[in-house]
């Protein structure tokens, strides 16, 4: 049996065996000319079916209800695991099922009512049967909105995650990259520059340059294989969906044969770089059409926004977002250009290398 079963079954033997314990002494004090024996074998059966409140919510609450009018032994204290057994089944139900335990309740009270009709009034009735449903949907709530902002804090812990990451292996790509690729670059240009060198001092130039060459590649081929678990070229569909409004139209086409497998950094950055293009064209704007363009190539993959908003005379203002989508692209050793689109509008264009240029 599996332990998480076990040790479910566990605590509702030992909250029915509790409820058994507590409706029996509180049934010996009131039972009147009843027998103990009778008050303490109708507390067991009203307790037993609680074995089974999470299986069979609904099930056990009206087996629990059923002992009570039937015995009708002990009274009040019967009544409290009637309460508890259906606001245990507005718990575990679903939410558009949590009327049937408060009718369900309600029915029983009344009809117990039937045969002490000085036990309580309508308004009690009303009280009592709602009470239970109510407190079992508020407990409902309270463990959705529980579960949900646990869900929502490891999915954000997973975006952190993945941003830091990504970050990390952009510094290292830029910092590392940029002096090995001047080490290469310094080794060629000794090499043409100096045509007299020694074959030996030639031979030390060119393995220079090719060590450099190879070392670059495998410190790309290490940051590809951080796990980064974050957003992907992949995902444009939703973000197209997303940012569509009632006033707006977002499009997305992709041209080209999309690779089997893309550069993990260069997948990652080209979404956020549409992601902010498209949120640029949407902030700062007056557009109702912006089309996403996403080609690849077998060199590169070209992401183009383009939107039909109005153009504002000189080159667009150096904000935050457009900072950053020229930080990104030239991480990656590509390029950027921002126009005016034709007839209006502005258009946004990256272009990301799949290769380290040589």
């Amino acid at each position: 049996m599996d332990s998480r079963l076990r040790d479910t079954l566990g605590r509702d033997a030992v909250f029915a065996g509790a409820a058994a314990v507590v409706v029996s002494v509180l049934g010996l004090l009131e039972r009147g000319s009843t027998s103990p024996v009778v008050v303490v074998t109708a507390s067991v059966a009203v307790a037993a079916p609680l074995l089974l409140r999470r299986r069979f919510p609904l099930i056990t609450a009206f087996a629990c209800a059923t002992i009570v009018l039937v015995a009708a032994v002990p009274d009040w204290p019967g009544r409290l695991v009637g309460m508890a057994a259906f606001g245990s089944a507005a718990y575990h139900r679903p939410r558009s099922a949590v009327l049937v335990p408060a009718v369900g309740w309600f029915l029983v009270l009344a009809a117990a009512g039937v045969h002490s009709p000085t036990a309580a009034t309508w308004t009690d009735l009303l009280l009592l049967g709602l009470a239970p449903a109510a407190i079992g949907y508020a407990l409902r709530m309270h463990r959705d909105r529980a579960d949900q902002a646990a869900r929502l804090y490891r999915e954000e812990t997973r975006r952190v995650v993945a941003e830091e990451h990504a970050r990390i292996a952009r510094e290292v790509h830029d910092a590392v990259g940029h002096h090995l690729t001047v080490i290469r670059m310094q080794a060629n240009a000794v090499r043409h520059v100096a045509r007299s060198l020694p074959p030996v001092a030639d031979r030390a130039l060119v393995t220079i340059a090719e060590a450099s060459a190879t070392a670059l590649t495998e410190v790309r081929d290490v940051l590809a294989a951080l796990p980064t678990h974050g957003t992907t070229l992949t995902d444009l569909d939703t973000l197209v969906h997303h940012v569509t409004g009632p006033d707006r139209t977002v499009t997305l086409t992709r041209n080209g044969p999309a690779p089997s497998t893309l550069p993990p950094l260069v997948d990652h950055a080209g979404y956020r770089l549409a992601q902010e293009a498209l949120t640029n064209a949407l902030r700062h704007s007056d557009a109702t059409q912006v089309d996403l363009r996403l080609q690849h190539t077998p060199d590169e993959v070209v992401i183009t926004v383009a939107d039909n908003g109005s153009t504002t005379p000189g080159p667009p203002a150096e904000g935050t977002g457009l900072r950053g989508l020229r930080e990104r692209t030239r991480l990656l050793g590509g390029t950027l250009r921002i126009e005016a689109n034709q007839p209006s509008g502005w258009l946004v264009e990256a272009r990301l290398p799949l290769r380290e240029q040589r």
